[in-house]
């Protein structure tokens, strides 16, 4: 069993805080316990997530554990080897300065919670950005 110190701390960052990060930090924790353990925050949080969000993990049977949807500012005195933004916009703000210098890396995800139509047609989009994410949690290095 690996000791905590080795785990690699992860924040995933966007805007709201409400879909897309909640989305990627569930992936992570889900698919690479054990070996990174993540938490996510938004630049600009809206305060709730996206019920579709939490919906859409527990139908690819990923627990989403308990998200809320907070500030990045509850981790500024937190240390974390990599930070991960997923949305456009909160690619090009300025995070706020992390000990240790955490790599950073860019995950482009378009928004599902933009998504208009039907119910079928809103889901097809949140299963979209889901399968991006797991395909780049999948990705990353062991």
């Amino acid at each position: 069993m690996q000791k905590e110190k080795d785990i690699i701390k992860v924040l995933v960052l966007c805007t709201g805080n409400s879909c897309r990060s909640v989305m990627a930090e569930a992936l992570i924790n889900d698919l690479r316990r054990g070996l990174y353990q993540a938490w996510s925050a938004g630049s600009h949080p809206t305060g709730s997530v996206l019920p579709k969000s939490i919906e859409t993990l527990k139908r690819h049977g990923v627990d989403p554990g308990q998200p809320r949807s907070k500030s990045w500012d509850e981790f500024v005195d937190q240390s974390f080897d990599l930070v991960i933004t997923v949305c456009d916009q909160a690619a090009g703000e300025s995070c706020p300065l992390f000990r240790r210098s955490p790599t950073k890396m860019h995950w482009s995800t378009p928004d599902p919670a933009k998504a208009t139509g039907s119910d079928a047609e809103i889901n097809r989009a949140f299963d979209e950005a889901f399968l991006l994410l797991k395909k780049r949690v999948e990705n990353l290095a062991n």
